[in-house]
């Protein structure tokens, strides 16, 4: 526990205060080495001893996420919670906060890891979004087919990842199989965007209502996982100050505490449409670890422990790229070796194939963000022969990085 005690739970932690983070993943990861430039400890939470982020970590608690001895002893030793990915328990979370406080809230997090309750606190906060329509049972499949018209996305409420848990039904007679390999129900229908580009922005907002936004990036996906994302977007000035206003507005109405990444598509008519939020840091948002004077989870870890945060500012344009297992791993000697390149390794052992193993930055002069061939150029080995088009052929099946 820290040597430097709160006098209530609005106040800043100090120095050597412990953060408490739920799940072990390469977000965790980052978030605890961004912990220990602020002088802060991180005590992880995760079944795997030798997960990434407990490489890094002051300590390290085994036990599943919802094992009520394995939360308790967690959160003896912690000043604060927070948490690296959304597949966890939300009762869990509500556990932890009778020993401290939780940031962000048990409360965002049921909203965000159900598609039914996201969509849902969209509409009810006027949030722009793509037609959708819940699925209970075949009836209501059949009228979402008829009210949303084919093509039309059925997805899981939870689980899904990286264009898992999802069916495009393209015909009527897709929809007894979908409807039969999904699980578990409810599920949601979404229709078909026809958009020009994905953005996301990453939102911090601190426990005095204090409100950061990044510049938005510009995503491209493969195989349903993200590839590459652009920073700044190359949309125009009005497009990115939309973007940035919708995220804000959305970590306000939610009572934010912390990071949250904001995915949306900017459809052909110039329309933002929120696809959905993430409140951890974001695969997305890499590229501030290189580009920003105060990256993505410098500010998360700002925020949960109550310090100021300073402004989101960009001092280099950006493009970020994800280290997929095996094919990209296989090129870990010409990656290192070609200047340009900034590479972040998660400490993974098993370079599975769709497994994301790290990420590679890549960073210009502040506005000079280069077109395709010289993005193409810049990434050297990692260069890709399809086109933009190509890459980005994923329609509303994006899902959270």
């Amino acid at each position: 526990m820290t040597p430097f005690p709160s006098t209530s739970a609005s106040a800043p932690l100090g120095p050597n205060a412990v953060i408490g983070i739920v799940g072990g993943g390469q977000l965790g990861r980052m978030s605890a080495m961004a912990a220990a430039k602020l002088g802060f400890r991180t005590h992880i939470l995760t079944k795997d001893p030798n997960s990434p982020a407990a490489q890094v970590s002051h300590g390290v608690t085994l036990g599943a996420y919802d094992d009520l001895k394995a939360l308790d002893a967690f959160a003896r030793g912690v000043d604060v919670v927070t948490f690296e990915f959304e597949n966890i328990s939300a009762d869990a979370m509500d556990c932890l906060s009778q020993y401290c406080p939780v940031r962000p809230s048990g409360h965002i997090l049921r909203i965000s890891q159900d598609r039914l309750a996201e969509k849902t606190f969209f509409t009810e906060n006027g949030i722009p979004l793509a037609p959708w329509h819940a699925v209970t049972d075949r009836a209501s499949l059949h009228a979402a087919a008829e009210t949303l018209g084919l093509p039309f996305i059925l997805k899981t409420t939870r689980n899904g990842y990286d264009g898992k848990g999802q069916s495009r039904i393209h015909h009527p007679a897709d929809l007894e199989t979908a409807f039969n390999t999904l699980a578990p129900h409810p599920l949601v229908a979404e229709g078909m965007v026809d958009f020009a580009c994905e953005l996301s922005v990453m939102v911090v907002r601190g426990i005095d209502g204090t409100v950061r936004c990044f510049d938005p990036g510009m995503n491209r996906h493969r195989d349903g996982i993200l590839d590459l994302t652009l920073a700044p977007a190359p949309v125009e000035p009005a497009i990115s100050a939309q973007a940035q206003a919708l995220a804000v507005s959305i970590a306000e109405k939610l009572d934010l505490v912390g990071i949250l990444g904001v995915e949306m598509f900017l459809d052909h008519t110039g329309a933002l449409l929120v696809n959905e939020i993430a409140p951890r840091p974001h695969n997305s948002g890499h590229w501030t670890m290189d580009a920003c004077p105060v990256d993505q989870f410098d500010m998360h870890i700002r925020a949960v422990t109550g310090m100021p945060l300073p402004p989101a500012i960009r001092h280099s344009d950006a493009v970020m790229k994800n280290l997929i297992g095996p094919d990209d791993m296989a090129l870990w000697p010409q990656i290192i070796g070609t200047p340009g390149l900034l590479p972040h390794l998660y400490g993974k052992e098993e370079a599975r194939p769709g497994r994301k193993m790290g990420h590679v930055n890549c960073i210009f002069p502040f506005g000079s963000l280069p077109g395709e061939l010289g993005i193409q150029d810049a990434l050297g080995p990692l260069a890709t022969k399809s086109t933009p088009e190509e890459v980005t052929e994923t329609s509303a099946e994006t899902v959270s990085s």
